[in-house]
Parts: C-alpha cells; sequence; structure tokens
C-alpha cells in the first residue's frame, strides 16, 4: 500500500485545442510579413548575402531647405596679376560744379584674368558737390587720401598704352580719364551687335545676367566686378568679336578705295581751256 502511495501520478497530456482555419491562416500570413521585412532590412544595410544588397544604398535626398552656395562666375580663376594685352576699365564718377557734370572718382583696370591691376580713388580738380553714393558707393571719407587726378590720370595712361581696352560704354569713361585710345583697341560691350537688343544698348547689368548668369549692380556699383563681367564677356566671345573687328575694318579699306575722286572746279577747268587754244 505504501509503495503505491509514492508512486506519482502520471501526467496526461492535454488534447490539443484546434484551430479556427481563419486563425492559422492569419498567423502564417504574418509569420510570412515578418520574414520579408527582415529580409529588407538586410538588404538596406548592405547584407552580402543578399543578392538585392548588389544595388547598394540610395542615394540620401538632398535637403531642398538647405541653401547651396551659388559660384560666382566672375571670381578670378587664378592669382597672376601681371599686365596682359587685354585690360579691362570701369570708372566711377561723382558730380561736380552744380551736380550736373561728371568727374572721376574711382578707377580700375583688371586683366584678362580679371585680378586688379590698378584700383585707386580720385580726387577731381573741382570740389566735389554730389558723391552719387547710391550708385557710386564713394564716400566723403574715400577722397580724402585719394590720388590726385594726374597721377591716377597718368598711371591709367600707361597701364592701356598698346593693349585692348575693354569695357562699357567706353567713352564715358575715356571722357573723365581726359584721355583718347586708338578705335580699333576698343572692345565696347555696349556696342558688340549681339549683346544687343533691337538695335538698342542693353545696361551692363542686363548684359552680364543674360549672358554670364552674374549678378551685378544691385545698389552701389562695384567697379571690379563691372570690369571683371566686361572682361569675361569679351573673352567668352573673343574669337567671334576679332573676327567681326577684322571684317569691319576690310569694309572700310574697301569703302576707301571705291570713293570717286573729286571732281576738277569749273575755274581750273575753263583756264586749262583758256591755255590750249592761245596754245
Amino acid at each position: 500500500m505504501s509503495s503505491d502511495l509514492k508512486r506519482k501520478p502520471k501526467k496526461t497530456n492535454p488534447k490539443p485545442v484546434q484551430l479556427n482555419p481563419n486563425w492559422s491562416l492569419l498567423q502564417q500570413k504574418l509569420k510570412s510579413d515578418s520574414h520579408s521585412t527582415g529580409t529588407r532590412k538586410s538588404s538596406i544595410n548592405g547584407n552580402p548575402e543578399n543578392p538585392s544588397s548588389i544595388l547598394g544604398k540610395r542615394k540620401e535626398r538632398s535637403d531642398p531647405d538647405v541653401d547651396v552656395p551659388k559660384i560666382d562666375p566672375l571670381t578670378p580663376v587664378n592669382d597672376d596679376s601681371s599686365l596682359t594685352d587685354e585690360v579691362a576699365m570701369d570708372c566711377e564718377m561723382v558730380g561736380v560744379s552744380q551736380g550736373t557734370k561728371s568727374a572721376l572718382g574711382r578707377v580700375t583696370l583688371v586683366n584678362k584674368w580679371g585680378n586688379v591691376l590698378y584700383d585707386e580713388f580720385v580726387r577731381p580738380v573741382e570740389r566735389v558737390v554730389d558723391f552719387r553714393t547710391h550708385i557710386s558707393g564713394i564716400r566723403p571719407r574715400d577722397l580724402r587720401k585719394a590720388k590726385d587726378f594726374r597721377v591716377a590720370q597718368t598711371k591709367v595712361a600707361e597701364l592701356i598704352k598698346g593693349k585692348i581696352l575693354v569695357g562699357h560704354a567706353l567713352h564715358n569713361d575715356l571722357k573723365v580719364l581726359l584721355l583718347t585710345h586708338p578705335k580699333k583697341d576698343l572692345r565696347d560691350t555696349a556696342e558688340y551687335q549681339p549683346f544687343l537688343k533691337d538695335k538698342s544698348r542693353k545696361s551692363l547689368k542686363h548684359i552680364a545676367a543674360e549672358f554670364l548668369g552674374a549678378d551685378i549692380q544691385n545698389g552701389e556699383h562695384c567697379p571690379i566686378d563691372d570690369a571683371r563681367a566686361a572682361m569675361l564677356l569679351y573673352q567668352k566671345n573673343r574669337r567671334e568679336w576679332e573676327r567681326n573687328v577684322k571684317d569691319q575694318t576690310r569694309m572700310r579699306l574697301k569703302q576707301k578705295k571705291r570713293k570717286p575722286k573729286k571732281k576738277v572746279k569749273e575755274g581750273n577747268a575753263s583756264t586749262d581751256q583758256s591755255s590750249e587754244i592761245k596754245d
């Protein structure tokens, strides 16, 4: 009896509960979804065992709100400040006399790479009555230690002598400098035919924006930027520009040759005839 009491009762396994067929289908679907999700994660992480990782990681999309700095097309490509065969010039003027007369207030020269050759504020001979700061950017303090006009004039004349002179509306700059330059050596962006619209001149600001994508003359003008813009416009169109200059020179020479000789005056003709009769 005692041995029978010590025996442990046998454990009986409960009969498995049969699930509804719909539940079993749902469990299988959940397992397959979890497996596919794990596969996608491993492919994104670049798992070498997964063939889908051969394509590599996707490039992250750039944030549209982040401002990408724009490259200024007027920035020189080197730091060579040597005097070149082509020189660009720009001047800023101030008002003298009663304010309506322009005088030189600042002059800037750059070489063909856009590097500054000469950039000086200039003290006019006459008293300044209008600094035109909103355009010229010149203030009274700029002219207190400025170069004397004659000094600046002499230096500019030395730099541009024998050079191709580039600029915009150069006749205005040369006028305030009291200088001249051979017409054959002028390359004026205000006169170049492809830059004209309906045969009318456009401002340097509009030409630079259209042909260079450069944004200049927003408020006070910077003569360095203006001279660089003119030079870059010339350099980008140099081959065609020089071809046009040669064609125009050739046309002028032909026209000179075609000009008829001056007619002999009637008075001279009558005297010649009378002399013949006497003979």
